[in-house]
C-alpha cells in the first residue's frame, strides 16, 4: 500500500466526486496542497476570481479539517515547489485533476516526466468534464466545430460515470521542517481587496465553497428549474442556476449535476418539465463544447478562430470602452448589465450577449477588450467559456452568431424585461420612468422626464452611439471582410 501521497488541488476545490483526491486518500497519509501559481505561463486570475478563490480555499480547508486532513498553501512556481515538496516529504504518489489550457497541459507534462523520472507514481484524472475534449469527434476523427452535432455525439456516448463520494477519512501527513516555513496563510496571499474593499456586493451575493455549491443546486432543483426553458432569458427573475462560479472552481462537478438532476426527476422531487431539464443540461453541454474548442484551439482568448477577422477594422475608442465598463453608455439594458457585473461579479446570460454585442457591433470595439474585462470582473471567469462566448458573439468563433445578427438592446429589453424591473434595480435614477420609456429614455417626452426627475446628459447619460448608425457601421465593417 502507498504510504505517502500528495493531492494537488487546482480547479477542483471539493471533496466529493474528486477522483484524484480519492486516489490520494488510499494512502496511509496524505498531503493536500494548493499552489498559488506565480511562476508559470498560466493566465493570472482576475480580481473577482481571486476573491472567490480566497473564500473557496477557506471552505475547502475547513472541509479537509473535518475529515482529518489539512490544506497546505504555497505560492510561487509549481514546477519548482511541487518536486521540492515531494522530495522533502518522501511522497510516493502524486495526484491531480487535469486542466485543459495549453500552459497547464505543458506544465503538467513536464511535472509528470520529472516526478516519474524520480520514481514517483503520478496519476491524473478527469475531474471537471463529462467527456475529455478529445473523446468527442466527427466521424472522421476531427474536432467538432458546431455545438448541436457535438452535443448529439456526446450524448450518444452514454451516461457519465456516477459521482464518487467524498473520502470518509483523511490522515494528514506531517510536513518536514524544511517545508513548513514555506506554507502560507490565506491572508498572506493577498487575494481579497483591502483598500478600497470593493467586494461588498460579492459577499452579499455568493457563498463560495462546496457546501454553498450544493445548497445553490438544491435550491435550483426545488425552484427555478421549473419554467427554466422559457424563464432563463428573463434577467429580472431568479430563473437560472447561478452555478457557473461553483463549476469554474470545481466546487461541484458536472457529473454530480447530471446524476442529481436525473435522480430528482425520477423521484418527482425536482421542479419543472422534461423540457426544462433538457435545456439546463444543454447549458452544461455548451460548457463542454467550450472546453473542446479551447483544447483544440489553445489561443482562443487572443486569436480569432475565424482568421478572416484578422482583417476586421476595429475601432479604437478608450472613452467609450471606459463608459461601457462602468455602465454609463446611456443604453439602459447595457448599463444595467454592466452595473450588475461590477456589483456582484456576475451577469445574467441573456444580458451578457447583449452587452457583448453592443461593445463589438455598435461600438465596433475589439472583442478581446470585452473578454479581458469579463476575465477581471466575473467570479465565473472561465478560460474556455469566456473566450468561446466572446468569439461567438463577435462572429469570429465556432458555431458563431451570423455577422448580421446584431442585438438591438432596446428591443432586447422590451422583450425580456418588459416592465423594466431589471433596469430599475440596477439603474435607480431611471426608476420613475414608465415601462414604455425606461428602455429608451432619450425618446421620452420632456414632461415624462421631468416627472421622473431624469435629466438626460446630467442624471443619466445620453447614448454614446446612435443605435441605427452603429448597426449600419457594423454591417459595413463585417461586409468588408466577408467580401474581401
Amino acid at each position: 500500500m502507498t504510504k505517502r501521497a500528495l493531492h494537488w488541488f487546482r480547479d477542483d476545490l471539493r471533496l466529493a466526486d474528486n477522483p484524484a483526491l480519492t486516489c490520494a486518500a488510499e494512502a496511509e497519509a496524505t498531503v493536500c496542497v494548493y499552489i498559488l501559481d506565480e511562476g508559470s505561463d498560466r493566465r493570472p486570475l482576475g480580481g473577482a476570481s481571486r476573491w472567490w478563490l480566497s473564500r473557496s480555499l477557506t471552505a475547502l480547508s475547513e472541509a479537509l479539517d473535518s475529515k482529518g486532513g489539512r490544506l497546505d498553501i504555497l505560492r510561487g512556481d509549481p514546477e519548482k515547489l511541487l518536486p521540492a515538496l515531494v522530495e522533502s516529504a518522501r511522497i510516493e504518489r502524486v495526484t491531480w485533476n487535469r486542466r485543459y489550457e495549453a500552459p497547464s497541459i505543458a506544465l503538467d507534462t513536464r511535472l509528470k516526466e520529472a516526478l516519474s523520472g524520480a520514481g514517483v507514481e503520478v496519476r491524473s484524472f478527469n475531474g471537471s468534464l463529462l467527456n475529455e475534449p478529445w473523446q468527442v469527434t466527427t466521424r472522421t476523427g476531427t474536432p467538432m466545430k458546431v455545438f448541436t452535432p457535438y452535443w448529439r455525439a456526446a450524448r450518444e456516448r452514454g451516461e457519465p460515470d456516477a459521482p464518487l463520494p467524498a473520502p470518509k477519512r483523511l490522515t494528514a501527513l506531517p510536513l518536514p521542517d524544511s517545508i513548513k516555513g514555506k506554507i502560507c496563510g490565506l491572508a498572506e496571499l493577498g487575494l481579497e481587496p483591502t483598500n478600497p474593499d470593493w467586494a461588498g456586493g460579492l459577499r452579499e451575493s455568493w457563498t463560495p465553497g462546496e457546501h454553498g455549491a450544493l445548497a445553490r443546486f438544491d435550491n435550483f432543483l426545488d425552484g427555478a428549474l421549473g419554467g427554466y426553458a422559457p424563464g432563463r432569458d428573463k434577467p429580472a427573475r431568479d430563473s437560472t442556476s447561478r452555478l457557473s462560479p461553483h463549476l469554474r472552481f470545481g466546487e461541484i462537478s458536472p457529473r454530480q449535476i447530471w446524476h442529481a438532476l436525473g435522480t430528482a426527476r425520477e423521484s418527482g422531487e425536482a421542479a419543472g418539465s422534461a423540457t426544462d431539464a433538457e435545456k439546463f443540461l444543454s447549458e452544461i453541454g455548451w460548457r463542454e463544447f467550450s472546453y473542446h474548442l479551447l483544447f483544440h484551439n489553445p489561443d482562443l482568448a487572443t486569436r480569432n478562430y475565424d482568421s478572416r477577422f484578422d482583417a476586421f477594422p476595429w475601432n479604437r475608442d478608450d472613452d467609450s470602452l471606459r463608459r461601457w465598463q462602468r455602465g454609463l453608455t446611456g443604453i439602459p439594458l447595457v448599463d444595467a448589465g454592466m452595473r450588475e457585473l461590477w456589483h456582484t461579479g456576475w451577469m445574467h446570460n441573456r444580458v451578457r450577449m447583449v452587452v457583448a454585442s453592443f461593445l463589438i457591433k455598435h461600438l465596433l470595439l475589439d472583442w478581446r477588450e470585452g473578454e479581458a474585462w469579463f476575465w477581471d470582473t466575473l467570479v465565473d471567469a472561465d478560460p474556455a467559456n469566456n473566450a468561446a462566448s466572446w468569439q461567438w458573439v463577435a462572429g469570429s468563433g465556432a458555431d458563431a452568431a451570423p455577422y448580421f445578427r446584431i442585438f438591438n438592446p432596446v428591443t432586447q429589453g422590451e422583450t425580456h424585461d418588459p416592465q423594466g424591473a431589471y433596469i430599475r434595480r440596477w439603474i435607480p435614477e431611471l426608476a420613475g420612468l414608465s415601462d414604455g420609456d425606461i428602455h429608451q429614455p432619450w425618446k421620452a417626452s420632456a414632461a415624462a422626464l421631468r416627472e421622473a426627475s431624469v435629466r438626460i446628459g446630467e442624471t443619466y447619460p445620453a447614448p454614446i452611439v446612435d443605435l441605427a448608425f452603429g448597426r449600419q457601421r457594423a454591417l459595413d465593417a463585417f461586409a468588408s471582410i466577408r467580401n474581401g
